[in-house]
């Protein structure tokens, strides 16, 4: 059965910071992985590639790490290499790779390569 939408509210305010932030990191390093297509196959032929929703996705994942990082404690670490394998796999999808810097969510984190 589902909860009434005003228990869930007063749920949420129960929630830890940390976890919010988390686990909002979480999806949307999940839904650029999709929209790289990295869960096929051959990402190459996923029909759910679509790299301007990829480049998105990972812009507002690197806003969020980078903006909480120094909150996230443990859960930084992973997060950031998991920010940095979207954006590695990004580059290597692109047919015509951003200059260096100029990347999806560069402005945040910087140059990757």
């Amino acid at each position: 059965m589902t909860e009434p939408l005003e228990d869930s509210i007063r749920d949420l305010g129960d929630v830890p910071s940390i976890e919010v932030i988390s686990r909002a990191a979480v999806m949307l390093l999940s839904a650029a992985a999709e929209r790289l297509g990295l869960a096929d196959p051959d990402p190459d032929t996923s029909p759910r590639r679509d790299l301007d929703e990829a480049r998105r996705l990972i812009t507002a994942l690197a806003g969020l790490v980078t903006a909480s990082s120094e909150y996230l404690g443990p859960h930084a670490a992973p997060l950031k290499d998991g920010l940095q394998s979207v954006q590695r796999a990004f580059r290597e999808a692109s047919v015509v790779p951003d200059e260096p810097g100029q990347g999806p969510g560069e402005k945040y984190t910087g140059p990757v390569y």
